[in-house]
Parts: structure tokens; C-alpha cells; sequence
């Protein structure tokens, strides 16, 4: 048997699998239907225990070719049914033996759709996920004994140690496609990427391989810097552009993020997503705050103030920037349909731009993907600018 308990007393009971082990975290939920290995490797959800709100989990199997990160960063994983067999030619493991491998808990069996509602009710909670050999009152103490995620760096945990530039080799960032008769190489399995255009540094606060692999398909370099970097450091090498990436947890806890985000503002065009986009919130003056139960999956319905268009985005957070606190020279872009929060920012006098949902999906859909091409129209408006060490 396994549990997952709730801060506020909730408890449910469920069979376990992957490792046996006791976790704390915020308990909260997604709804994509597939794409369970990139959610479990996604930086962003570092510190939280995650639960699928689509029933068969696993039905694929996991490979090395579709994770998000070099290891999964939840703290646990909640499903209703555990699919007994992997069926798909890529699968290189089962999902239980994943999470075995890297020492992370899962629990199934319980409703999950009660688990939605609950937290969609009360609000996404601390909560405690064993599948050992626990009382409700220990996983109960547990659960209301962790420091939560407000105020917590979480970010330190997940950023990259050294500066790197990503895929050196242009092997790593092609698409996939199906070549049509006769013989082919495995060449011919791929798309050709476009020549490179832009260099640009790309700040990692958690952030997900497929952005790098959609932003060297739309004609960047990019070399990527630890979150602590300053500005100067940033732009020693004279970038084109600078790219804010997604991550975990509490914008108000990174104040080393927003200074050197806030130095480089008027410098170099930037482009920021999901936490990216609340650290430039932040650094433009507004304030942040944390959502009930957060935006997390592959159907958040945005609109676009400017065009009317709506989008249906790929999006992972539980805090936004409020729009009311910002400053007049900040120009509120987009919003989202369901609760009509924060989803856009556009600075009115510098080249600078945000969205707090992923356009490079992964998973969800790709109606958000035409910014990677906004971004390089906006490097391409600009006077073309020298920065000087100092």
C-alpha cells in the first residue's frame, strides 16, 4: 500500500510504484494527455508532486530522445492506472522502472479525478507521497512540516554549473520527418536547420531542451549561462538577443535574477517565457503572486489583445505577474481565458517581450511557436549594438 496525504487532512490510498520512499511537496495537477516523460523532466517542477489527470499512464514507455532535462525533477508522481505494457518502437524502459532508476516515488489507484477537484476547490497544497511503511499521522506531520515553495530558491538547484553552448554539432536540435521512396540514409530522416543568424545567451533558470531545439530551428546560436550571471558577464561576448527560460518556484526569492535582468534592460533585446517572464515582470516594477492551483497543461486558452487571436498554449506555473502593478511603460499583451491573468508583457519603449506560457510546447500544442520568429523580427529592428568589458 502507499498514501498520499494533504496538508489539510485529505488522505488518499493507493497501491505504489518506482522507488519505494517518502517525499514532501506541493501537490498539484496536469492535464495533458500524453507526454508524461518531458512533464516528469521538466525543471520547472522541481520541489512538487505531480499528478496526471488523463487515467493510463505509461502506455509508451519512456526513451531517452524526449526528456526535457538529463533527469526527471519532481518529487513524486500520481496517476489513476499504471498501463501494464509499453507500446511504442522507441521505448527503451517502462515508466515503473524509470522512476525506480532514479529514486522517485509513484502512487496509482486512487481517483484522481476527486484529487482535481479537491485542489481545483481548496487550492494546490504541501502534501506527503510513501510508498513505504507510514501512518496518515506521520505523512500527515510530514506534509505540514515542509517549508512550501514560497519565498524558496529552488532555481540554484536546477541551473547549469558552467557556461555551455548548445548543440555545437547541429544534431541534436533537427525535427524528425518521413522521407518519401526508395533507400534512405538516416540523413534523410531529419529536416535541415537553417543557417545560424543570431547569437544570442539564453539564461537557464530551469530551462527545457525542446526550447533549445526551437530556437536553433529558427536560425539561433545559443550559448547558455547559469542563472546567477550578471549582466556584464551576459553580454561580454555582444549577443544579439537575450533569452529568459522557464523554472521553478518563487520569483520573489531570485533576486540576483531580477538585478541582472533589470541591468540589462535597454541593452539587448529580450524575450522571456514563464518564469522568465515574471523575473522581467518583476524587474520592470510589477509585483508577483501565487495562483490557487496554478496553469499547468497543454490546453490554457490565451488571448492576444492586440489581434484578438486566441492560442491554445502549453503552460506549467503556479505564480503571474499582476497586471495591475505595472508601470504605464509596460504594455499588458495577452491574457488568459479562463481566469483572464497575466500572460504577456511588452515593454513600450525598449525591445523587450514576454509570455508566461512554453510556444515550444513539448507537449501541447504549437499555435504559440511564430515567437521564436517574433524574437528574431525584433533583433532584426534593432540598431546594431557594441558592449565593452568592464
Amino acid at each position: 500500500m502507499a498514501l498520499l496525504a494533504l496538508e489539510d487532512g485529505t488522505i488518499f490510498h493507493g497501491k505504489g510504484f518506482g522507488a519505494k520512499k517518502t517525499v514532501v511537496g506541493e501537490v498539484c495537477f496536469n492535464t495533458s494527455m500524453a507526454g508524461y516523460q518531458e512533464i516528469l523532466t521538466d525543471p520547472s517542477y522541481k520541489a512538487q508532486i505531480v499528478t496526471m489527470t488523463y487515467p493510463l499512464i505509461g502506455n509508451y514507455g519512456i526513451n531517452a530522445s524526449d526528456v526535457e532535462s538529463g533527469r526527471p525533477h519532481v518529487s513524486g508522481f500520481v496517476i489513476r492506472e499504471l498501463s501494464r505494457i509499453t507500446s511504442n518502437w522507441r521505448s527503451e524502459m517502462t515508466l515503473d522502472a524509470y522512476l525506480k532508476k532514479n529514486d522517485i516515488p509513484g502512487l496509482q489507484g486512487i481517483d484522481t479525478r476527486a484529487l482535481t477537484k479537491h485542489l481545483r476547490t481548496r487550492g494546490a497544497m504541501k502534501g506527503t507521497l510513501s510508498t513505504e511503511e507510514i501512518t496518515d499521522d506521520d505523512a500527515l506531520r510530514k506534509a505540514r512540516d515542509w517549508n512550501g515553495l514560497i519565498g524558496v530558491d529552488y532555481v540554484k538547484d536546477v541551473t547549469c554549473d558552467a557556461p555551455y553552448d548548445w548543440d555545437p554539432d547541429d544534431k541534436l536540435s533537427r525535427n524528425w520527418k518521413i522521407p518519401v521512396g526508395g533507400d534512405k540514409s538516416r540523413e534523410d530522416y531529419f529536416d535541415k536547420l537553417p543557417p545560424v543568424k543570431y547569437r544570442i545567451v539564453a539564461y537557464d533558470f530551469g530551462i527545457k531542451q525542446n526550447i533549445l531545439r526551437r530556437l536553433r530551428q529558427n536560425g539561433f546560436k545559443v550559448r547558455v549561462v547559469p542563472a546567477t550571471t550578471t549582466a556584464a558577464d551576459a553580454l561580454k561576448d555582444n549577443p544579439d538577443g537575450i533569452f529568459l527560460s522557464n523554472g521553478p518556484g518563487d520569483p520573489e526569492a531570485l533576486d540576483y535574477a531580477r538585478k541582472a535582468v533589470g541591468d540589462l534592460i535597454g541593452k539587448k533585446p529580450i524575450f522571456g517565457i514563464c518564469l522568465g517572464h515574471q523575473i522581467l515582470g518583476l524587474a520592470m516594477g510589477g509585483k508577483a503572486f501565487k495562483l490557487k492551483f496554478g496553469h499547468r497543461g497543454g490546453n490554457q486558452p490565451v488571448k492576444d489583445l492586440k489581434t484578438g487571436k486566441v492560442s491554445i498554449t502549453s503552460q506549467n506555473h503556479g505564480f503571474a505577474i499582476d497586471s495591475s502593478s505595472l508601470p504605464k511603460e509596460i504594455e499588458l499583451t495577452h491574457v488568459n481565458l479562463n481566469d483572464q491573468t497575466c500572460e504577456g508583457l511588452r515593454h513600450r519603449s525598449e525591445p523587450v517581450f514576454s509570455v508566461q506560457y512554453h510556444p515550444e510546447a513539448s507537449p501541447g500544442p504549437h499555435d504559440a511557436n511564430y515567437l521564436f520568429a517574433e524574437f528574431a523580427r525584433l533583433i532584426d529592428s534593432q540598431p546594431k549594438k557594441t558592449t565593452t568589458k568592464k
